[in-house]
């Protein structure tokens, strides 16, 4: 057992990687998508919070959250989403009669500064190019790029190459 810490800083902005078990292809199809969307709305009215960023590929998402001022409790927010998806998406159980579709954990990373924040929205958008899904984020369906770019953050050209902000970071 690691003696890791969770960083909880309350009012803090993170970046998380949330694994599906054994990385099985779950969200390939718009209906198992749309459950996940329905399960952040779901918790985001009981306990909000604002996403920046997120993308969600086949068998993991990325995603970056704002707490509120006075919160850093995003642990308890991803066991609701994680609880709410898979009772709406079948699969197996194991002996415990726990429902396998996620990873039991889930990776986070407190966000730093404006840089950090930079580099991981780059990472978060450019994530289905660098596993082969498209070949520009704009054509990945599950994204939050179409955003950003009408936010102006990016032009729709971006990502058609791999942005040097990111080129040693690895959230996987």
């Amino acid at each position: 057992m690691s003696n890791y810490r969770r960083a909880y800083v309350p009012g803090g902005t993170y970046f998380f990687t949330v694994v599906t078990h054994h990385r099985v292809p779950v969200f390939t199809n718009e209906e198992h998508v749309e459950v996940l969307r329905q399960a952040f709305r779901k918790v985001m009215a009981a306990r909000p919070f604002a996403i920046d960023a997120m993308v969600v590929l086949p068998e993991h998402l990325h995603c970056i959250w704002r707490m509120p001022e006075s919160d850093a409790d995003y642990s308890s927010r991803w066991r609701e989403i994680k609880k709410a998806t898979s009772r709406r998406i079948r699969t197996i159980t194991n002996t415990r009669n726990e429902r396998m579709l996620w990873q039991r954990r889930f990776w986070e990373h407190a966000i730093r500064d404006g840089e950090d924040w930079r580099r991981h929205v780059d990472y978060i958008h450019y994530n289905p190019v660098k596993h082969g899904l498209v070949k520009r984020p704009g054509d990945w369906r599950w994204s939050s790029f179409g955003g950003a770019t009408s936010r102006g953050w990016y032009e729709a050209s971006w990502g058609a190459s791999e942005p040097a902000s990111i080129t040693s970071m690895d959230c996987e």
